[in-house]
């Protein structure tokens, strides 16, 4: 940044009292947290809401699919909003639609109209954080900066990390309802804040957007999470559904690509990818998502449908992967001196860690294995994401940084959203075969099973017998299939880490 623009900035801040700049940074925190927090404690309810909805486990992770893949379409779309509208009037809708859309999800009666409401609150809660950064640097003056976005990280990371807590709690005492809720007054408050502290934009210059490749791109993106959402369920390629879907994800794609690589303007500019070190920090940080954000969907139904937790302790659990992460983002604070590569593979390594844990669980894990597990991951992802940001920039030039920002961070949450989907599918199928053949041993011919020491309290002569046995068959089916997708988790961990080292360090 030139001497030039700092003054620009310093002076457009000494226009704004110091009471309209703290109040402005409250509202910016507020507005901030929406986001974070709604995942998460969306992410505790899970079960609760499969129950209440009727629906199955692939079906009610839609709720977290499709509301992460909303964010990531409208992401990218950030700052043509703001050359039309101005960052006053788009940060403030945002958050006054995604507060509307939060407690429409409460209000919700069945799993369609919940998961239309999850995409309009993703999509609306987009630009949200995004726009917190620049909103604070024009703001604050140059030399307070680094206090407070000190602040703002620890305030952004903190509150998450308290909501699956409460969610928790409300969803217990009352209903999974409340846990969307108790969003709504904080996000009248942001609203109304952000109205009376944002000084209106002055000199906007509307920019041209590319809607061929937006649509084309949004298109094939809907209809992949489409089929990995409805793939299990369909039996893949042998539905006419699922075989559509993919033709028309094929020629989406073909139509984005074909069109940004021939425009002047792109949606996209995939020509970006030709920088090694920002190539590879696509890959990290569509790893980073894929990391992120699965397991605070998939723990919530093993540690409560199969092993029995009730919500109030899943919330904490899921908290205390706040928590982690909040410490963690402190650390890489300290670490930020040393080689990026070093930290990335360190944190990442971790991931690795946690997920080779992951493998020994079974439906009798206690609550301080799961504690301490949490943490971890949650402390290696705030390790991971400053190293991340630096690699992917740090040998671009400047004038890329727009664009490049809008596909960094839409890689982040396709690979978040892709990724849940693949899981889920994994313990689906996994499930449901190892329950055929756990089956195929509960038989009068099993000579095992009429030896009184080896059958324990089960009974196999009486129909309720027969239930508590196909009951247990199905827990342990399952969390074989959970085992699997841990599995999953580790072998991603442990590629990140070999991408990391490909990093090609930055000539000083």
């Amino acid at each position: 940044m030139s001497s030039a623009t700092n003054d620009d900035a310093d002076g457009a801040a000494g226009e704004i009292s110091p009471a309209q700049r703290y109040m402005t940074m409250a509202t910016v925190v507020l507005g901030s947290s929406l986001y974070g927090t709604a995942l998460l404690t969306t992410s505790t309810i899970l079960p609760q809401m499969q129950g209440a909805l009727s629906a199955t486990q692939d079906e009610i992770a839609w709720v977290m699919t499709f509301n992460i893949l909303a964010t990531a379409v409208v992401t990218p779309m950030t700052g043509w909003l703001v050359s039309r509208f101005g960052t006053r009037r788009v940060v403030t809708w945002s958050i006054a639609l995604f507060t509307l859309a939060t407690m429409l999800c409460g209000m919700a009666q069945s799993l369609e109209t919940l998961v239309l409401w999850r995409i309009l609150q993703g999509g609306a809660g987009a630009p949200v954080v995004p726009l917190s950064q620049s909103i604070l640097f024009s703001t604050f003056p140059r030399r307070q900066h680094t206090m407070v976005m000190s602040v703002f990280g620890m305030a952004v990371a903190v509150a998450p990390a308290f909501g699956p807590v409460i969610g928790g709690y409300l969803a217990e005492v009352h209903s999974w309802r409340w846990s969307f809720y108790m969003l709504v007054p904080i996000g009248i408050c942001a609203t109304i804040g952000m109205s009376w502290t944002l000084p209106a934009d002055k000199h906007l210059v509307k920019l041209r957007f590319d809607w061929t490749g937006f649509i084309a791109l949004a298109t094939a993106l809907a209809a992949v999470q489409l089929v990995l959402a409805r793939g299990v369920r369909l039996d893949w390629f042998d539905s006419m559904e699922i075989v559509i879907e993919c033709l028309i994800a094929g020629i989406a794609f073909y139509i984005f690509l074909v069109h940004s690589l021939s425009t002047q303007q792109p949606f996209l500019n995939l020509k970006l990818l030709a920088d090694r070190n920002y190539a590879i920090g696509l890959a990290l940080v569509t790893i980073y998502g894929m990391l992120n954000f699965t397991p605070m969907v998939l723990l919530p139904p093993l540690l409560q449908q199969q092993a029995g937790f009730p919500d109030m302790l899943v919330g904490e659990v899921i908290g205390c992967r706040g928590i982690g992460m909040l410490i963690g983002f402190m650390t890489a604070g300290f670490m930020s001196r040393i080689d990026p590569r070093i930290s990335m593979a360190f944190g990442f390594g971790l991931q690795t860690i946690a997920g080779a844990w992951m493998l020994t669980f079974d439906l009798n894990v206690s609550m301080e294995i799961l504690i301490a597990n949490s943490t971890i991951q949650g402390f290696a992802v705030g390790v991971v994401w400053v190293p991340i940001t630096a690699v992917a920039f740090g040998t671009l030039d400047a004038k890329y940084y727009a664009e490049a920002s809008a596909v960094f961070h839409l890689l982040r949450n396709i690979g978040s959203s892709f990724f849940i989907s693949l899981s889920i599918a994994e313990i689906v199928r996994t499930s449901a075969s190892n329950y055929s053949r756990m089956t195929e041993m509960i038989s009068p011919y099993n000579r095992a099973l009429t030896m009184p020491g080896s059958i324990g309290a089960w009974a196999f002569d009486t129909v309720p017998g027969l239930a508590r046995v196909a009951k247990e068959i199905a827990r342990q089916a399952a969390m074989i299939g959970y085992l699997n997708a841990f599995t999953m988790y580790t072998v991603t961990s442990a590629l990140a880490v070999a991408f990391a080292l490909m990093v090609r360090r930055k000539k000083t």
